[in-house]
């Protein structure tokens, strides 16, 4: 596990990743345009009741399955 220090809109965080999500997250921010804070507040917003690092990991599936789809 990698910890990591965020600022998501405003307050600073730490967000515990295994490093291949790490790496996954960051290929999603840069697929997607946007920084790393930046995708993260947004998962953070929408996430719901689940926790952000299962949320983070989700997004980072999500968007690597759906690559491998097309």
């Amino acid at each position: 596990m990698e910890k990591r220090s965020l600022t998501l809109d405003g307050h600073r965080t730490s967000l515990a990743l295994e490093p291949a999500f790490w790496s996954g997250i960051e290929a999603v921010a840069a697929a997607r345009g946007l920084s790393l804070p930046a995708l993260v507040s947004t998962i953070d917003r929408e996430r719901g009741a689940g926790g952000l690092a299962s949320a983070v990991r989700v997004t980072v599936l999500d968007h690597f399955r759906d690559l491998s789809r097309r």
